[in-house]
């Protein structure tokens, strides 16, 4: 059986940092010792974590399109998704595919969600990926088809997550127009006239369909046993619904009450490692870094910047002078609980597989220009970064 030996490293443990000795047999960890060996990989004192788990990624959307009105063939954009998030640390995500877009510009998010669907779990099972992908539906509630849709891929084998997301304008995310406007007119550099008109076709489409969309899916979350998040939840009353229906994740909520709120109906709360690094939402939502600091974060997504994920846990322990082996929890084993994967990844622990990083940071320098080293990504016991 094959052995590997990590050996002088800072292990972050459940509950404590060891410097310390970790053993890998056959992909799975099979003994952590509080001493040096002679043998094995001296770490010279590098960090060693669990691989990350990322639970919201819109990456693999952005491989695809590059740049407005650019398609990249399906299995490159693929593969260059699955090797960016190697080399950012993740050893597990769930790709955030969007099922229903009503955006003022013909989207990816309606003709490509099938096509992307079986192009990850079709190279998965050939076995050309180097890391854990599941799938998390993204559900846009006024889309007309969306329920009809995800009816299709309820017993899907990669199947981890649902979303229930409301982007219609003045509500969730965009309670501000204004901020609305200018992200829709940067993004798909519409008119403001064209946007007036989009704006009300938006409104009706809710009121229209999001009722009935939002009871299938929670109907077919519940009766799956999938995980499911309530996405950019404004008020107490959006979080006490979810929570009545079933929800376990309270996805980027956009305001300290309703992530107050989440915490009291036991949901995990996910906010996104951008806002973190930046320092502030790029909705003009509330701060992240304000939630970490009131214990209020149980969760860290990348959203759309992959090495974010990794960087946050070194941004929280600077921030809140919290060890690494708790800043990690969002980004490993809150992760792994979220969507009932704890058994076997999130931690180390003897008996879990061997996903794992090594790490190069000083926390005791500046932190302003500091960025971890990721120096080693394994998953089940092989080197993949």
């Amino acid at each position: 059986m094959k052995e590997q030996i990590y050996t002088n490293y800072r292990l972050q443990l459940p509950t404590e940092e060891v410097l310390g000795t970790l053993v890998v047999r056959g992909g799975v960890i099979a003994d952590i010792q509080p001493e040096r060996t002679e043998s094995g990989q001296n770490g010279e004192g590098q960090y060693l974590l669990p691989g990350l788990v990322e639970l919201h990624t819109d990456n693999l959307e952005r491989c695809i399109s590059p740049r407005p009105g650019i398609r990249w063939p399906l299995a490159a954009a693929v593969t260059y998704h699955d090797r960016d998030l190697a080399a950012a640390g993740i050893t597990t995500v769930c790709d955030a595919i969007a099922i229903g877009d009503l955006t003022p510009a013909e989207s990816l998010r309606k003709t490509n969600y099938d096509p992307m669907i079986q192009a990850v779990h079709n190279r998965q099972q050939a076995g050309s990926l180097l890391i854990d992908h599941r799938l998390h539906l993204r559900c846009e509630l006024g889309y007309e088809s969306v329920a009809e849709i995800v009816s299709q891929y309820v017993n899907h084998p990669d199947l981890a997550l649902i979303s229930l997301m409301d982007h219609t304008p003045g509500q969730r995310q965009f309670t501000k127009l204004d901020k609305f406007r200018e992200y829709y007119m940067g993004k798909h550099g519409v008119s403001e006239s064209e946007l007036d008109d989009f704006i009300q076709g938006r409104v009706q489409a809710q009121a229209e369909h999001a009722i009935n969309n939002r009871k299938a899916l929670v109907n077919m979350a519940n009766v799956h046993s999938l995980a499911m998040a309530s996405h950019d939840d404004a008020t107490v009353e959006h979080v006490q619904q979810a929570a009545a229906e079933g929800a376990n994740i309270s996805e980027f909520p956009t305001t300290l009450t309703a992530a107050k709120a989440a915490k009291e109906c036991g949901l995990q709360v996910l906010m996104g490692a951008p806002n973190l690094v930046l320092g502030g939402s790029h909705s003009g939502n509330v701060s992240a870094m304000d939630l970490v600091k009131l214990d209020l974060v149980d969760l860290i997504s990348s959203d759309y910047v992959p090495h974010s994920l990794l960087q946050s846990v070194f941004v929280m322990a600077a921030m809140t002078g919290q060890p690494v082996y708790e800043t990690m929890k969002p980004v490993t084993i809150n992760g792994a609980i979220a969507i009932q994967l704890e058994r076997d990844r999130g931690s180390l622990e003897v008996g879990k597989r061997a996903d794992l990083l090594t790490v190069r940071y000083d926390l005791n320098s500046d932190l302003d220009g500091q960025v971890p080293q990721l120096t080693q990504v394994i998953r089940g016991g092989c080197r993949v970064a």
